[in-house]
């Protein structure tokens, strides 16, 4: 146990004094190239350390790397200072700021020449065992502020669309590796905006607003000589207005590639105001589309063109006037705005038309830069008159809000057409007729209108029995296309009845499966309707009847056959007869030829013992619903019933006897429903032709069995007497001794 507790603390040991990390003290890679009069500031850190996390850090310096060292300040130490650095730490002109725990900057507010030399950043050690470096050198060379700016003096006034040069040199007295930078920048009221920067690598970096100025030539840097920089702006606008500056940067550049400013200098260069041109063109206005009635569309095209001295980010906008007839305003002489597009494409809707212009009833659009578009879905009567378009040319003033500088109008355009009430009429016309009952009939009405533009339709389908009789609605479809059906109409029928719009001006009604009752007259009552705009109820114009269509036919059920027929007509006993009753249709309506389920049969087979015999017995039954009887028979034979399809059924006698000879025969009873009346309706009574049946009784058949059972137990029989008395034979005598005859006569006389 004492031996583990020593290793421990030896391994404990080990990492606490030789297993941690060297110190590490880092400063700036040097030299470092500054100005005298410019603020300076040197960075130092520490890593790899230990003890407590906040650092303490001392600043010493030196003219020479082997001279004596002065200490400067410390971030622990108010005494610290040597007394030549204890003004400037007292005023603040020298400071440490802590930036973290383990990293200070040591500041200088004005650095002077005689502040050059080297400089050390100490860290007095916290380790428990020294091991790294605990201080780190950097060289700071101070040199002389030589940066001039001399910006040359811009025209105060330039014309708008003319080009301004704004020329600037900047020079600096080359001692070390240094760089310039230039910078142009225009002030408006308290705010600058950089234009064009040209880097101390000769890169450029323009302001966000000049980008695509600059990237599309409006905006270019001309190379000059001895420190002469040259920026053009081309086709000035209003809104270039403002104070021109002239900024020239001195930049140094570290081993790590870093970029420092270390000297900058700002010259106004002078006030620019840019006159503005006031743009010329010309407006025109035509009909594109121009209404005949009510309802109909209108387009108004506004055209600009001869367009001069636009600005280059200048725009167009258009306000559209609306100067009703008379009698249709209050003041027919006072042109009343419809709406306007400004500069930048916003819509401005009148306070008249700002209901129709938000649902779209009427729009107003830019479809080219310098065309306009006025557009009415559906002219109303209140809508004539004389229109005009105002055009209006705008450009940003210097503080960059957008300002009218000129504006043009059209000649005025007459919109307006002759009134008329409008009209409308109905054709109806038959597509399918229905000659017989279950047939589909289908009608067709078409609409034409006079004097009436875009509208919704309402369509009651109508009927009669006669001309004198009661009026039915059948089918209604309103305006916004809600089918419903009408009181007169059987809910058990309303799968059949279909009312479509086959067309914008054409309604089709259809009605399947015709029956007696739907014989009569029919006709469609159409009404039209209109809206004023979009999202308003519906405004009756008018509404007319169509011709009337007869539905007339007449009831004529299907005709029906049956005949049987059997594969042979002669079995022998125990054999099975098949006799089949088949049954066909004619003349019959589509409806009950054409499914199975509308057509059923009731067949009975009768039997008849003696040919041409008068009394018949019925043998068996099948009900239309499929339900098999069997009646009561002197014969041992068997009978089935079984339906091959829905016309053919099969009557099977299985284990036929001769009781089952004689003639057969089926009566079937047709039931179908009728497409005229919807109901199950019995056919006539049909009987079939008489099939003989004979059973044969086969003589040889009936004692080929019983002699060859009799000759068979003959034979066995006399075979087994004779085995049998040779048996006997052979048991009874075998003991029995032989007496040789004796050859003395008289003694056998004598015996005798």
């Amino acid at each position: 146990m004492k031996m583990d507790i020593s290793v421990v603390t030896l391994v404990f040991g080990l990492l606490m004094f030789g297993g941690g990390s060297a110190r590490v003290v880092t400063v700036p890679p040097g030299p470092l190239i500054r100005v005298e009069g410019q603020p300076v500031s040197i960075r130092c850190d520490v890593t790899d350390y230990s003890g407590p996390r906040e650092q303490d850090f001392e600043w010493m310096t030196a003219r020479e790397a082997t001279g004596s060292r002065l200490r400067i300040i410390s971030s622990f130490d108010p005494s610290y200072s040597d007394p030549s650095f204890s003004k400037r730490v007292a005023s603040g002109d020298i400071s440490v700021v802590r930036l973290q725990d383990n990293e200070v900057e040591l500041k200088v507010a004005e650095v002077k020449a005689t502040d050059g030399g080297y400089y050390w950043c100490l860290t007095p050690s916290t380790d428990s065992t020294m091991s790294g470096n605990y201080d780190a050198r950097v060289q700071l060379t101070v040199i002389p502020n030589t940066l001039r700016v001399s910006p040359l003096t811009p025209p105060p006034a330039v014309s708008e669309g003319s080009d301004l040069t704004l020329s600037c040199n900047v020079t600096r007295e080359l001692s070390h590796a240094t760089y310039l930078s230039v910078t142009w920048s225009v002030k408006r009221g308290a705010t600058s905006e950089d234009i064009l920067t040209l880097g101390p690598q000769g890169d450029v970096v323009t302001g966000a607003k000049y980008a695509r100025r600059y990237a599309d030539g409006g905006i270019r840097l001309v190379p000059g000589r001895n420190g002469l920089f040259e920026l053009v702006i081309t086709k000035v606008t209003t809104s270039d207005d403002g104070v021109y500056e002239c900024n020239g940067t001195e930049w140094t550049h570290d081993n790590r590639g870093k970029w420092t400013k270390i000297v900058a200098s700002t010259r106004e260069m002078g006030t620019v105001a840019v006159t503005p041109t006031e743009p010329s063109f010309a407006v025109t206005l035509e009909a594109v589309l121009k209404p005949q009635m009510t309802a109909e569309p209108t387009e108004l095209a506004c055209h600009v063109t001869n367009i001069t001295h636009l600005p280059l980010e200048g725009r167009l906008g258009v306000t559209w006037e609306h100067t009703p007839l008379p009698g249709a305003g209050s003041d027919p002489q006072t042109s009343q705005p419809v709406g306007s597009l400004d500069g930048r494409g916003n819509l401005l809707p009148a306070a008249m038309y700002s209901d129709r212009l938000r649902s779209g009833e009427i729009s107003l659009t830019r479809v080219q830069p310098d065309t306009f578009k006025l557009r009415f879905l559906r002219t109303q009567e209140v809508d004539m008159g004389q229109y005009g378009c105002s055009v209006a040319a705008w450009s940003a003033n210097s503080q960059g809000d957008a300002a009218k500088t000129a504006e043009h109008q059209s000649a005025p355009l007459a919109v307006r057409w002759v009134t008329a009430r409008p009209t409308l009429n109905v054709v109806a016309k038959r597509v399918r007729e229905a000659s017989v009952g279950g047939a589909t009939f289908e009608m067709s009405c078409a609409v034409a209108t006079v004097n009436l533009g875009e509208a919704g339709y309402s369509v009651l389908v109508q009927s009669q029995d006669s001309l004198e009789g009661s009026v039915r609605t059948i089918m209604t479809l309103s305006p916004d296309n809600v089918l419903q059906h009408g009181g007169a109409t059987d809910p058990t029928r309303r799968d059949g009845l279909v009312l479509t719009k086959f067309g914008p001006a054409e309604f089709r009604f259809r009605l399947a499966g015709v029956q007696l009752s739907d014989r009569g007259f029919y006709w469609c009552d159409i009404t039209a309707w209109t809206k004023q705009q979009a999202g308003q109820t519906w405004t009756r114009a008018t509404s007319n009847e169509s011709n009337k269509v007869k539905i007339d036919f007449q009831e004529n059920g299907p005709s029906f056959a049956v005949a049987l027929q059997s594969d042979t007509t002669i079995v022998y006993p125990w054999e099975t007869a098949k006799m089949e009753c088949s049954l066909s249709v004619s003349g019959s309506s589509p409806k009950t030829g054409a499914h199975a389920d509308d057509l059923a049969y009731e067949v009975r087979w009768f039997f008849t013992r003696l040919r041409g015999g008068e009394t018949t017995t019925q043998v068996a039954s099948v009900d239309r619903f499929g339900v098999v009887r069997k009646d009561a028979r002197n014969s041992s034979s068997d009978v089935s019933v079984e339906r091959k399809d829905a016309h053919a059924y099969t009557l099977n006698i299985h284990g036929t006897q001769d009781s089952d000879s004689g003639e057969y025969h089926c009566v079937a009873t047709p039931w179908y429903l009728s497409a005229s009346t919807g109901a199950w309706t019995q056919a006539g009574e049909l009987t079939s032709s008489r099939v003989f049946l004979t059973v044969r009784f086969a003589v040889w058949e009936s004692l080929k069995l019983p002699l060859l059972y009799g000759v068979g137990a003959s034979i066995g029989v006399g075979l087994f007497s004779l085995v049998l008395g040779l048996v006997c034979a052979q048991c009874c005598c075998r003991n029995t001794t032989h007496t040789p005859r004796s050859r003395n006569n008289l003694m056998d006389l004598e015996m005798d």
